[in-house]
């Protein structure tokens, strides 16, 4: 099973709001999936992001592959 860290897609049109998930890889993108981690909201200035580090951690060492973007957030927050 390839799991992914990666941004699930919530809020109303042209109001995103994402929420950072531990999914794997054959879901869709706002389908199912395996634990939530955080959120990520780019419309408040700066933007906002909360990020429980302790489990970001725990899912990277055990072999789960963060998005280009959620890398990006990742290496923003400190935890990369």
């Amino acid at each position: 099973m390839a799991v992914k860290i990666r941004l699930r897609r919530m809020g109303a049109k042209k109001t995103p709001f994402y929420r950072i998930v531990v999914a794997d890889s054959r879901y869709p993108r706002d389908g199912r999936f395996i634990e939530e981690i955080g959120t990520y909201n780019p419309l408040k200035e700066p933007s906002e992001v909360s990020i429980d580090a302790d489990k970001a951690k725990n899912w990277i060492s055990n072999g789960a592959q963060p998005t280009d973007t959620v890398k990006a957030l990742f290496k923003k927050e400190g935890i990369l």
